[in-house]
């Protein structure tokens, strides 16, 4: 290999997303192999676990590393590539939060395999066999990854030097982080890359008003009116309770935000953020000279239409969040 600086590209639990974001930089991305030698991506190089390993330890310079800790797979490779990066990025919302990966601790391992293997309409299998442990083939023996009880967050099995948000980060982002390495200005310990202080509501030019809301739609049930604020037309936006720096494409596009960008500072816990800011937000009418009940059935009718609150509250962090995902009996 030349003395370029080494970039390495790796996925876990992940959709390929963040791959995508990265030929997304468009003519940039040709020019890395000017500036670095890009020597892993499972999804791009043939690149073989044994080549990293036999590696010195640092002698990656950065490792941008996308996805949450589903395996055991997953961990090990965090694990050697932590020990053999001299940068490890957190590198979009699934390995900094768990994001829709994350979403799965709602259920235990056993219950994912009941649904998967035996109770799934479209599988046949007579026999019940669940997959896992090892089998012995002519070349050698197979051993099927641990699947964990519980999806982490990379920085909860290893630390992380920063992080770049996004699900999955703008090309924009990527780029500032590479041009910035190779300016000899790497990001700072322990920051977030590319976005603001504030709240996606910062960013987004509609117009708000004192937030009143008696009911809520799902997006389908209406066409928004594309200048007024989405959260006052009764869609569950949840750019109050996200990050700024995105540039609020979403709501641009005349669609809520969706909190991918994660809390903004301060805020420990973003689905009780938005849950908070709800409360302070809803209208169930007049409650004079009604009873406890009363009340508390016209909460029930307002929050009904909200059909998923861990999808909505926590679609990207639940994993990474207080509650971490299924209560533990």
């Amino acid at each position: 290999m030349s003395d370029r600086p080494k970039l390495a590209v790796y996925w876990a639990a992940s959709c390929g997303g963040c791959e995508v974001s990265i030929l997304n930089m468009g003519e940039f991305f040709l020019e890395l192999d000017r500036h670095f030698d890009f020597i892993i991506c499972p999804c791009l190089l043939d690149t073989k676990k044994t080549d990293i390993e036999s590696l010195p330890d640092g002698a990656i310079d950065l490792t941008l590393f996308n996805g949450a800790i589903r395996t055991g797979e997953n961990e090990e490779m965090a694990r050697l590539l932590r020990r053999k990066s001299s940068l490890l990025a957190a590198f979009g919302s699934c390995a900094i939060e768990g994001c829709i990966p994350g979403l799965s601790n709602l259920s235990n391992r056993d219950q994912h395999f009941q649904s998967i293997y035996l109770d799934n309409l479209t599988t046949d299998n007579p026999d019940g066999i669940i997959p896992g442990g090892s089998v012995s083939l002519p070349d050698g023996v197979i051993t099927l990854p641990e699947f964990y009880e519980r999806v982490l967050t990379l920085h909860q099995v290893v630390p992380v030097d920063f992080s770049i948000p996004g699900c999955p980060p703008e090309p924009r982002q990527i780029r500032q982080v590479l041009e910035a390495y190779l300016a000899g200005e790497p990001p700072a310990a322990g920051s977030l890359v590319g976005c603001g202080d504030l709240t996606v509501c910062d960013d987004c030019d509609r117009v708000k008003c004192d937030k009143k809301i008696p009911v809520f739609y799902r997006n389908h049930e209406i066409i928004p009116d594309r200048q007024i604020c989405l959260l006052e037309q009764g869609l569950l936006c949840i750019g109050i309770a996200t990050r700024n720096g995105c540039g609020a494409p979403c709501t641009q596009a005349n669609m809520p935000c969706t909190g991918c960008y994660g809390p903004p500072p301060g805020v420990q816990d973003q689905g009780a953020k938005m849950v908070a800011a709800l409360a302070s937000v809803m209208d169930i009418g007049s409650t004079k000279g009604l009873s406890e009940t009363e009340i508390a059935d016209r909460v029930d009718a307002f929050l009904d239409a909200i059909p998923d609150y861990a999808g909505q509250f926590y679609k990207y962090g639940l994993a990474g969040s207080i509650l971490g995902g299924r209560l533990r009996e």
